[in-house]
């Protein structure tokens, strides 16, 4: 493919769209992840892309990011002139595109100034540099976009708002200069910014974008929530399984229509709240649970009742899962159970398991799956002493199971051999929550059990915890996501500096009364800090 002049520009009068990516299709081996797909974001536009785990959107990004080269036949427009495909690193900067991937990209050990010029200064032809330059420059991007960030602080030091802002700003930055030289319009292209931002940060970084669309630059957003893509967003391209199901103008759409496009069906609306509290069986109880961040709590959980913590950023609520399973030590507290005690001081992992407790970490990647190991592996792992006969591992048993499980949670590809690593986040959490619900624990612990996946996932996930509390399975879910806790949870526990401040019951336990009782709370404690 050669660059030229597209028919893009053609008509005469036509803005050309910032980026065109027309007909992209991409195959590995027997799955052809994109189908045709065409995606057009126009100067000054704040562009969704939407779409289950396993939709093709990481796929997307890669062809866009240069990692991925597209099968025979897409084609690449930016700013009406056709790009070829791959791009390689020298073009992102030529063309005016700049990244920020999950990971953000930053050096963590680095300060905010080395951060903020470090590819300035690793292409300046100089030997000795002038830092009193380097640093007037570097104050002059953060006072732009009025961030008050002191440039001498290591990244690692930053809070996570802080830190997302930073990367954004670097990556408009790095395009801002060549953009207003030619006078054409950059893109900045954001893969999911948001899930570990609390809402505080979320409108900062909205704002921010809003700056960004203001120069005439165009913005690709790339998330799963719903609701943030309808707020921020001008217009929403949505895959399914591959293809465009849709492009459309947010501001006039629905959060039904925006459903029904993504996983192809509605979701039906949520079953009314009762008045007043359901009773359960008595289950097992927490009795002067402490530990780090965490003052004395004790909590009666019933026999299948689902129980939400959650509070704002920094209140502990999030610290109760992993005190209780012994992955993080509690300094005092008991679990009792079946009318036996047993102390939390001395819990660990091992001890929890046989205990029949189950832990789903937040940290899906560090904390809960391995990776480099197949889905068979990941699923089973609790369990592969069950899996030896004679002292030899019986494996294709093992994939057998793994595949019963992988049908039963809907895991797209379902392949036992496959590393966990090669999965959408959303089908490596089936995986994992899989692992934990076969057990059939007696309590199961969540944290931020939907972080990060699309609107398929998160369904298929209500109702595999609500099937499970319905026989029985006892659940503690800590997270900061209000409507997820609403749609799950009999009682929702509010913390603020480590205990419980509010119980919501009943008909209070909806999206809007949850979050307001999180900010009600006169001991909050500050959740921006820098």
């Amino acid at each position: 493919m050669t660059s030229g002049t597209a028919d893009l520009q053609a008509a005469p009068g036509r803005v050309p769209p910032t980026l065109r990516l027309e007909g992209v299709s991409k195959t590995f081996r027997a799955t052809r992840a994109l189908d045709d797909v065409t995606v057009e974001v126009r100067p000054g536009e704040i562009h969704g892309l939407l779409g289950t785990n396993g939709s093709g959107k990481s796929t997307l990004i890669k062809i866009l990011a240069g990692y991925h080269a597209p099968d025979p036949g897409g084609r690449l427009y930016f700013n009406g002139t056709e790009v070829s495909l791959p791009l390689a690193a020298s073009d992102f900067r030529r063309l005016g595109m700049s990244f920020v991937h999950q990971n953000l990209g930053l050096l963590p050990s680095l300060t905010v100034l080395e951060n903020l010029r470090l590819k300035q200064v690793a292409l300046a032809p100089r030997v000795h540099l002038n830092w009193r330059r380097e640093r007037a420059e570097a104050q002059a991007v953060l006072d732009r976009y009025g961030l008050d960030i002191p440039l001498w602080r290591r990244v690692d030091e930053l809070s996570a708002v802080n830190r997302a802002l930073l990367a954004i700003v670097r990556a408009f930055e790095e395009i801002r200069e060549g953009c207003e030289a030619s006078g054409r319009p950059g893109l900045v292209l954001l893969d999911e910014p948001t899930p570990f931002l609390p809402e505080e940060g979320v409108k900062r970084l909205f704002a921010l974008m809003r700056e960004i669309r203001a120069t005439g630059s165009s913005v690709l957003f790339i998330s799963h929530d719903i609701d943030e893509v309808m707020e921020i967003t001008d217009r929403a391209t949505i895959l399914r399984d591959g293809r465009v199901s849709g492009d459309v103008e947010t501001k006039t759409a629905s959060h039904d229509d925006m459903i029904e496009l993504i996983i192809g069906r509605s979701l039906g609306a949520a079953k009314a709240r009762p008045e007043t509290a359901r009773t359960f069986a008595p289950g097992l109880s927490l009795k002067g649970l402490e530990g780090k961040g965490v003052a004395p709590l004790s909590i009666e959980i019933g026999e299948g009742e689902v129980i939400g913590l959650t509070g704002l950023i920094g209140a502990g609520y999030d610290l109760v899962p992993y005190l209780v399973f012994g992955a993080t030590p509690a300094t005092a507290g008991e679990l009792v159970l079946d009318g036996r005690s047993l102390p939390l001081a001395a819990m660990t992992p091992a001890r929890a398991i046989a205990e029949n407790l189950a832990l789903l970490p937040g940290d899906r990647e560090a904390k809960s799956g391995v990776g480099s190991l197949s889905i068979a592996d990941n699923m089973l792992l609790p369990d592969v002493s069950d899996w030896f006969r004679g002292g030899l591992l019986r494996n294709r048993a093992m994939r057998r199971e793994a595949k019963r499980l992988g049908d039963a949670y809907e895991v797209r590809p379902n392949d036992p051999d496959r590393p966990l690593s090669s999965l959408s986040g959303g089908n490596a959490q089936k995986v994992l929550i899989a692992r934990w619900i076969k057990r059939k624990p007696r309590l199961l612990l969540l944290d931020e059990p939907t972080q990060g996946v699309d609107v398929g996932t998160r369904a298929r996930i209500f109702d595999a915890i609500a099937a499970e509390a319905a026989g029985g399975m006892s659940v503690l879910c800590a997270s900061s996501d209000a409507e997820q806790l609403a749609r799950i949870c009999d009682r929702v526990l509010v913390f603020a500096r480590g205990r419980v401040v509010r119980e919501l019951t009943g008909a209070e336990v909806t999206k809007d009364h949850i979050t307001q009782a999180c900010y009600a709370s006169l001991d909050r404690p500050d959740r921006s800090p820098t």
